[in-house]
């Protein structure tokens, strides 16, 4: 390893993902789209700029993807609309930006770095993180923007058979990103739009930090995605860190433990995770999960299904 090597991995989501339940031409689009992700995000890390940089740059790619739960493309509520969340954290100072139901926002992960960078708070919602959303000049966009037909269906589908919750057979979802800059310094972002049909203002793990965001330069960096409730429940971003901190395990082999702990718990999903001494990789417990890794020293790995 030389002082100049960086890694960076991503995700886009996991949960019962197998060839059969994939469209014609849908496999080469999301792994064109991860592609995109961890060049836009390596190109910085390249040139010797932030993991923090790195990571809203790959995770903006994929909001603006309509193939994945996150942005454009996102789940859209019990009432149609699409309500974004997304966290930001930085491994140096622990510092930290997140936002939940935001509804006009094109990039979420922009604003969690503005609430992160540009304010004295950590997590905004709702309204407020709209008008601060505005009063940032952070790009807008039209809330029918966001909504594409795939989703307008999974919400018909799901009020149709009166069911609870439809992303339980979800083919993409959460998308997010980790990073180890040649400085030695990680980061996590994550975005989602939730599952179909939320209600009652519900939110889950992603935007919520040590949940399904965290960085610390102590021991790693973690973006989740799966079931939010249990995630939520287990801490699992924190959990995992903390695990690395204090039994000297690595990472890899600490996201595992505590996806077991999830998983007892009746929970289900991944995270990617990358440590400060550059080792990167994914741990999941679904049929797959999209994902890839890139670094100074390795081509760029794409997966989808659990045996690539």
């Amino acid at each position: 390893m030389t002082d100049t090597f960086w890694n960076l991995a991503i995700h886009g989501g996991a949960g019962i993902i197998t060839p059969e339940k994939m469209k014609p031409g849908q496999e080469s689009a999301i792994k064109a789209a991860l592609s995109h992700a961890l060049e836009r995000g390596a190109a910085i890390l390249r040139s010797g700029g932030s993991s923090i940089d790195a990571v809203e740059a790959a995770v903006r790619v994929l909001e603006d993807d309509p193939n994945f739960n996150a942005g454009r493309g996102a789940a859209l509520s019990f009432d149609g609309i699409a309500e974004l969340d997304a966290a930001i954290m930085d491994g140096r100072e622990r510092d930290a930006g997140a936002v939940a139901r935001v509804t006009a926002t094109r990039n979420p992960v922009g604003l969690a770095r503005a609430v992160m960078d540009s304010s004295r708070h950590v997590f905004l919602a709702g309204i407020g993180a709209d008008a601060f959303s505005r009063a940032m000049g952070v790009e807008q966009a039209d809330p029918d923007w966001f909504i594409t037909a795939e989703r307008r269906a999974n919400l018909i589908e799901l009020k149709s058979n009166n069911a609870e919750a439809y992303d339980i057979d979800m083919k993409y979802g959460t998308v997010g990103a980790v990073a180890c800059d040649a400085h030695g310094h990680v980061a996590a972002a994550t975005s989602t739009g939730g599952v179909t049909g939320k209600r009652w203002g519900r939110i889950g793990d992603s935007p919520l930090i040590g949940a399904g965001t965290y960085a610390d330069d102590r021991a790693g960096a973690v973006s989740a995605t799966g079931s939010g409730e249990f995630f939520i429940r287990a801490g699992v971003a924190h959990e995992i860190c903390a695990r690395v901190r204090f039994t000297g395990e690595d990472i890899v082999t600490a996201a595992g433990i505590v996806l077991s702990d999830v998983k007892s718990m009746g929970g289900s999903g991944g995270v990617i995770v990358v440590s400060p001494k550059g080792k990167a990789g994914w741990c999941f417990t679904t049929p797959g999960m999209f994902r890839g890794r890139v670094s100074s020293q390795l081509p760029a790995e794409l997966g989808i299904y659990r045996d690539v």
